[in-house]
């Protein structure tokens, strides 16, 4: 048991001693010791992952921590839950996060803020292996909020930089509207099923399946004021708590965020798109699958958002020019597949993306990094060209996490990068599945797939090839990373070579059930386990072809004639500029919101706090009281004639007062 603990608490330990004590043991010391404590979880996890996902343990392993509330009918432990849904997002959390600190002692050697950064990274690490190890919605929101926190920290962690800063201030106030939805749908959990700890949930969830013949439960629940019957009732729970999922995994309408995070160090780039926050919300849809699996209104609305998400980014990427913000586009239409998958009924399918994702993006965040690195912080692709006989690793690694997001591989063969058994199963179960909007949400995520393959070679074209757009002074000091940074490279692209086929048997294939043992719920009526493998020959090629034609549109655009990129801005310009501008939801945004929210704070200030507190209330008496008393000072005026002259007139009135009433 002091595995899983030591597992979750070793990061924890590394942030407060990099955060209370770096000053004094130095920034030195601060990286090897988080970066070493992460070493040995990302060990242990590994160890737990042969052990339990790979091993034969029947239902989920719990480790109890402490007591934690117990009130008002809420009675909760702080438990660790250890599955093998759990035990998959360990070592992506922490193999990531562990390359990720070993690839910041080079890339942050000159920051003299280093002791901070370190601290917050294995904080951000806690506090997602808290959510992935939850065996309660309360402690998974707390995990929630924690990776909500830390993310905020590091988005900001230049935080002189008002670019920064307001990204930092964007993330954390687009996902409280997430949030917001998360916290109604644990409380409609909680009046539903009584309980928020997982167990209980999952043992009642078939009382609210339908009846059969489609006629929904009979006790009707008084919820929020509305009479719902028990079916409607877990679908409202369910698409509360997709609400969260959607802001913390930026989903369309709440995706404004996620571009604007390429504000951070690019390893924190690195760290929330591959392995840390926009996962999260894909693991709380994985792991609320007994209930999502009873919800089809739900599930079809999981499909549609993820579709949409998937094909309105890669539109966006099409066009982008900085090096980060392309790679953080191809990450929200990732996270679309994923959710895709998880509307359909494709669990397992969405993890596995989400696993072999965690390699080949995390590789792709760090070579960025590496590139941004050896052009001495330039980061728009139209001021680079040329960098690949300079940079020949960064290169060759970036070429092999491309390779994987695209999804290179030989059809209907084990022979492919990650991202060919991951991507590629989720388009073929997408068009097996029985959703009403299948045949959209697989349209969609094939054109996906071409937009992908387009701007993920136009990123390499751009970046390596061609004539150097940069400075003469700065192609001079072009130089390879440090092998402090390579080495995590390294390692990751193996991950992007053999993470597909390794495991895409027990993911999604014959040894599922004996794989996931429960970890994930699928209904009786959901085959698509055994569906997707009796598709049609060209759905399993359609993925193939999109590739293919994206990378030879992209090859003909920045190779074979250069010039044609512009030509087709200039001639499509209102179109390149909608693109560019991503959709312009930030514009609309600012304007029914940001502006909004402005003017009536303006009008409430000057109506009420100047024209009713600042007048009539506790200021305007004040106000009143300096008023008067300025009045009465000016009386006081230190001359002796007016003294005088005032004593008459009292003396005159108080005569006057006299004869008049004695005469009545």
């Amino acid at each position: 048991m002091f595995l899983y603990k030591a597992i979750v608490f070793l990061p924890l330990i590394g942030a407060i001693i990099a955060g209370l004590f770096g000053r004094a043991i130095g920034a030195k010391a601060s990286e090897y010791v988080t970066s070493g404590l992460m070493i040995i979880a990302a060990i242990l996890s590994w160890i737990v992952f042969f052990t339990v996902a790979l091993g034969h343990p029947e239902g989920a392993i719990k480790v109890e921590v402490l007591r934690w509330i117990q009130s008002g009918g809420i009675d909760v432990s702080w438990s660790l839950r250890v599955d093998t849904l759990t035990s998959v997002m360990l070592i992506v959390v922490n193999t990531v996060s562990t390359l990720v600190h070993i690839y910041s002692i080079g890339y942050m050697h000159t920051d003299p803020h280093r002791p901070r950064f370190f601290a917050y990274l294995s904080l951000f690490t806690f506090a997602m292996l808290m959510l992935v190890t939850s065996d309660n919605l309360a402690q998974m929101f707390f995990g929630w909020e924690g990776v909500g926190l830390a993310s905020y920290l590091l988005i900001g962690f230049w935080y002189k930089k008002p670019s920064a800063s307001a990204a930092a201030m964007k993330a954390f106030i687009v996902n409280r509207v997430g949030d917001f939805g998360f916290v109604l749908g644990i409380a409609t959990v909680f009046v539903l099923f009584g309980s928020i700890n997982l167990d209980t949930i999952f043992a009642n969830a078939s009382t609210f399946a339908p009846a059969e013949g489609g006629e929904a439960g009979e006790v009707i629940l008084n919820l929020f004021g509305m009479h719902l019957d028990k079916a409607h009732a877990l679908t409202g729970a369910c698409l509360l708590l997709f609400m969260g999922a959607m802001g913390k995994s930026a989903q369309f309408l709440l995706h404004t965020w996620l571009p604007d995070a390429m504000e951070g160090p690019t390893p924190v780039s690195a760290l929330i798109h591959a392995a840390t926050m926009v996962t999260a919300g894909v693991f709380l849809v994985a792991r609320m699958s007994p209930i999502f699996e009873l919800s089809h209104d739900a599930l079809v609305v999981v499909t549609l958002i993820g579709a949409i998400t998937a094909f309105f980014a890669a539109t966006v990427g099409l066009v982008q020019n900085d090096i980060k913000r392309v790679i953080a586009y191809s990450t929200c239409s990732q996270l679309g597949y994923m959710f895709v998958a998880l509307g359909v009924g494709a669990y397992g399918a969405a993890i596995f993306h989400l696993f072999t994702h965690a390699f080949f993006k995390a590789l792709l965040f760090l070579c960025a990094g590496s590139v941004i690195h050896a052009v001495d912080g330039e980061q728009d692709m139209r001021y680079m060209g040329g960098l690949r006989p300079h940079i020949k690793v960064t290169f060759w690694m970036m070429i092999i996490g491309t390779l994987a997001i695209t999804g290179v591989g030989i059809p209907f063969t084990p022979v492919g990068f990650a991202g060919f058994f991951s991507k590629d199963v989720i388009i073929e179960a997408t068009y097996a599945s029985h959703s009403p909007v299948a045949g959209f949400a697989f349209s969609l995520l094939v054109i996906a797939a071409l937009f992908t393959s387009f701007y993920s070679w136009r990123l390499i074209f751009m970046t390596f090839y061609g004539r150097p757009r940069a400075s003469h002074e700065v192609m001079h000091h072009v130089h390879e990373s440090p092998q402090v940074m390579l080495v995590p490279l390294y390692i990751l692209a193996i991950g992007a070579v053999v993470a597909g086929f390794l495991f895409e048997g027990r993911f999604y294939g014959e040894e599922y059930a004996e794989f996931w043992k429960g970890a994930l719920f699928t209904g009786a009526e959901n085959e698509l386990v055994e569906e997707f493998h009796h598709v049609p020959a060209w759905v399993g090629l359609s993925p193939f072809i999109a590739m293919l034609l994206g990378f030879v549109i992209a090859w003909y655009m920045y190779i074979r004639s250069p010039s044609t990129p512009r030509k087709l801005a200039e001639q499509h310009r209102v179109l390149y500029q909608f693109l560019l501008n991503k959709w312009y939801f930030d514009e609309l945004y600012d304007f029914l919101f940001v502006r909004t929210a402005k003017a009536l704070g303006n009008f409430l200030w000057k109506k009420g706090d100047v024209g009713v507190i600042d007048t009539y209330g506790p200021n305007g008496v004040a106000a009143r009281v300096v008023n008067v008393t300025d009045r009465v000072v000016r009386l006081q005026t230190g001359y002796l004639y007016h003294y005088a002259f005032a004593m008459l007139i009292g003396i005159a009135a108080l005569v006057t007062w006299m004869m008049l009433g004695s005469s009545l």
